[in-house]
């Protein structure tokens, strides 16, 4: 894990990530680059790793990614300082050492080249959904959250005033990079909490870009600058850091038309631990965006995507096409209240279910939800795990469903035939498995009638929830175990 122009010195870095997205990114980057004095902030986290540069990019649950050039305690300053003073101290906390700072950015330039290639080939792809099942903002609203989640409105408004950093000629892509002493550049900045009462970003802005080009020789350029300086000050801390790509690593140059937001769709597939040779469903597949997620990251696994929108499929297929899965991935329609496939023959189940906020579907998810959840129930396997994105509505809806089951699975199951369960449960457990395989899918009535006796919802273990932002609204991801029946 070492990085070739650095050698092993660990090079520190921070990445932003959506909110609830923070612990999955502190996984990621433990497992992936090896990362050491990891620090988990809200909605950011800084990060020490001596891998590739290349790697570090490949981060998948991270937006941005930024190389730091400072991390200090939150400034304090005295009630009744005057501004000029403020200023002044400002400045001098902001600026650090000249020598640190040229360091940094000398690295910075000497990273841009191993990341060449990867921005000048990337399309810009905001996260709106194209023919989805949901869409929580608009699209320019959407562009802004996808380059920049977290911000404050007031840090989104400064970004356009400035400039967009995407919106650089392709023909000036590929100019040679700049000597330290010859850098243009220019602040993108967030301040929130008490000194937001004695600066403005504005303000802020000014005071870091004036040092800066005192103490470097360096240029504004709000337009096309060679290097943006973000900054974020709040009452907690003081972060600084340059990025390090041109577009957001969130942006996945494999997915041809987008749904889910990538960042969540591939902490589903995280929460599934999909393991090699894997059957994996998404009943409600929508684009595909799931599963491919999932397929990118476990080479070992089979997936399968159901869904009864012929428009919904036919980009499925293109994202597949896409995205060189031919030989693992298949699209199929069917309807997810009676899918297509044997009982208990499903290692994995994972399914954004549609909310309904913008984008009209043809599920009416209070009222076909329990159908639907039987229906993942009955053909995942004992011991398999279900991951589902539902709305708060949604969640409250699918823990009363469950809890309802558990009620009255207990009060139907008499202590006799508990007892004939467990002294041949592996008998118990053969009959559940093979009843699918010799009788084939069952039919509507038999969903309706016999499921519930079979594969009644208790047998659901609640794992994990996670609440998630997507955008406008949150969203939670729940997490099941398939428990034998006749075990639990």
């Amino acid at each position: 894990m070492t990085d070739s122009n650095h050698g092993s010195v660990p090079v520190r870095y921070f990445c932003t990530a959506g909110n609830g997205m923070e612990s999955f990114l502190v996984e990621e980057v433990k497992r992936k680059v090896a990362a050491q004095d990891v620090i988990h902030l809200q909605g950011k986290v800084i990060f020490s790793s001596s891998a590739n540069i290349n790697n570090i990019v490949n981060l998948k649950s991270a937006e941005r990614l930024f190389l730091l050039l400072n991390h200090e305690a939150p400034i304090k300053l005295p009630a009744h300082i005057n501004r000029a003073k403020a200023s002044s101290l400002l400045q001098s906390y902001l600026t650090g050492d000249k020598n640190e700072v040229a360091r940094v950015v000398m690295l910075w330039l000497s990273l841009q080249g191993a990341l060449k290639d990867r921005s000048t080939n990337y399309k810009v792809q905001p996260s709106a959904t194209v023919g989805g099942k949901r869409g929580d903002n608009d699209e320019q609203s959407l562009v802004i959250e996808d380059r920049y989640p977290g911000d404050s409105s007031r840090c989104k408004r400064q970004r356009l005033e400035y400039g967009n950093p995407d919106d650089t000629p392709m023909d000036q892509q590929d100019k040679l990079l700049p000597s330290v002493d010859s850098v243009t550049f220019r602040i993108c900045c967030k301040c929130s909490g008490s000194l937001s009462r004695y600066f403005s970003t504005q303000d802020v802005s000014k005071v870091l870009g004036a040092s800066l080009t005192t103490l470097l020789g360096w240029r504004v350029d709000l337009k096309n600058p060679h290097l943006e300086v973000n900054v974020n000050l709040t009452d907690d801390y003081c972060l600084q850091g340059i990025p390090l790509t041109k577009f957001p690593l969130a942006n996945r140059n494999y997915v041809q038309t987008t749904g889910l937001r990538s960042t969540v769709a591939w902490a589903m597939a995280s929460m599934a631990q999909i393991q090699p040779g894997s059957f994996v469903v998404d009943p409600m597949c929508g684009v595909g965006t799931i599963l491919i997620e999932a397929a990118k990251e476990h080479n070992g696994a089979f997936f399968l995507g159901i869904d009864n929108d012929d428009e919904q499929l036919v980009k499925a297929n293109e994202n597949i096409v896409y995205a060189h899965l031919e030989d693992r991935m298949q699209v199929l329609k069917a309807s997810s209240l009676v899918l297509p496939l044997h009982s208990a023959s499903v290692d994995t189940v994972v399914c954004d279910l549609p909310f309904g906020r913008k984008f009209s579907t043809k599920i009416d998810a209070a009222k076909d939800l329990p159908p639907i959840l039987y229906e993942m129930t009955r053909v995942l396997r004992v011991g398999g795990i279900l991951v589902l994105l539902l709305s708060p509505q949604l969640s409250c809806l699918i823990k009363r469903l469950i809890a309802q089951e558990d009620v009255k699975s207990n009060s139907t199951d008499s202590q006799t035939e508990k007892q004939d369960c467990l002294s041949d449960g592996a008998t118990c457990t053969k009959q559940l498995l093979s009843e699918g395989q010799n009788n084939g899918p069952p039919s509507a009535q038999e969903t309706k009638y016999g499921l519930k006796r079979t594969h009644p919802l208790s047998s659901l273990r609640h794992e994990k929830t996670v609440r998630v932002s997507l955008g406008a609204i949150d969203g939670l991801m729940h997490k099941y175990v398939k428990l034998d029946p006749c075990f639990k």
